[in-house]
């Protein structure tokens, strides 16, 4: 065995040392945030899930199984629950698609270099810097119909008065409140492009648009999918911003509305856990296959790219 074999094969052993400490020490840094995840999430949903096998009764409930289940699914009451059910995914899947353009279109332009980048940057983080409460008593202001809403339109419409009226004002109000969080970080996956690949497009020829398609696309694509994910989760457990606007009226009720509504205003304890069971498992089968379908790969895997579905 030559001399370049024997260094080579200690360097390897070296570096496998090296990452087996590294992973050591990552493990045992990430435990106490495992343990307090554990704590502040997984009791509640326990606590939730152990809750809803029984009555609704306060003080000596009944066991119950998956009575209160049955319920929600295909029993008294499922309408309620499929109708909230299909609020909730619509409202997620039209401000999603909005957002993502106009979190796009506006992490575009505050990537170019112009006079003004910083203000205006700080201006679009204002929307998501506003609590979403105080966001939703501004737009239902706005929607009143004596608000600038209907000034500016020339209108007299009573836009809490009906379905449709309603899901366009909570749909303006949400796109407004969180486009910039998935601007900010779009232009996060902006700034790390090299500008030489952009250099080398032009000299090949490259116009503006295939420049957009072929390089910022591709390349801005984890952080998009990334930003998609977080509001994808956010807008399927939406509560507060219709609760304010329309108090879930008009077929604007969402999920954890009903969730609420069920448990507190109706005080049904075990329909409310269930309730509240299911929407985790819905939000969480969504997220799942969201992933699985788009490949989100949030974490750099050794400089290979990420594949889409399956691996």
């Amino acid at each position: 065995m030559s001399a370049t074999s024997i260094h080579r094969r200690s360097e390897r052993r070296r570096v496998t040392e090296r990452n087996r400490g590294e992973g050591r020490l990552a493990f045992w840094l990430v435990i106490p945030s495992i343990l307090i995840l554990t704590v502040v999430i997984g009791y509640p949903i326990i606590q939730s899930l152990v809750r809803s096998l029984w009555g609704d009764a306060i003080g000596n409930p009944s066991f119950v199984g998956v009575g209160n289940y049955q319920r929600a699914l295909w029993g008294l009451g499922a309408k309620e629950f499929w109708e909230a059910t299909g609020f909730t995914y619509f409202i997620a899947a039209v401000t999603l698609i909005l957002e993502a353009l106009l979190g796009l279109a506006m992490a575009l332009l505050m990537n170019r270099a112009f006079r003004g980048r910083g203000l205006l940057r700080a201006s679009v983080l204002v929307p998501w810097a506003v609590p979403t409460a105080v966001a939703a008593v501004l737009w239902k202001w706005a929607f009143d119909p004596s608000g600038i809403v209907n000034a500016l339109l020339g209108q007299e419409i009573v836009w809490t008065g009906s379905q449709v009226p309603s899901t366009v004002a909570i749909i303006i109000a949400d796109t407004w409140k969180t486009a910039p969080f998935i601007a900010l970080l779009i232009l996060a996956g902006l700034q790390v492009i090299p500008e030489d690949v952009y250099e080398a497009a032009k000299i090949d020829g490259a116009s503006a648009w295939q420049r957009f398609c072929f390089i910022t696309l591709p390349l801005v694509k984890p952080a998009l999918l990334v930003a998609l994910l977080f509001r994808l989760l956010d807008a399927l457990r939406m509560y507060d911003l219709p609760a304010i606007m329309t108090n879930g009226a008009n077929g604007t009720t969402t999920m954890s509305i009903l969730v609420v509504r069920s448990t507190l205003s109706q005080l049904k304890p075990g329909y409310g856990g269930a309730l509240a069971t299911l929407t985790f498992l819905f939000i969480f089968i969504t997220a799942y296959f969201f992933v699985r379908a788009l490949g989100v790969n949030a974490v750099d895997t050794g400089g290979k790219p990420s594949s889409g579905g399956k691996r």
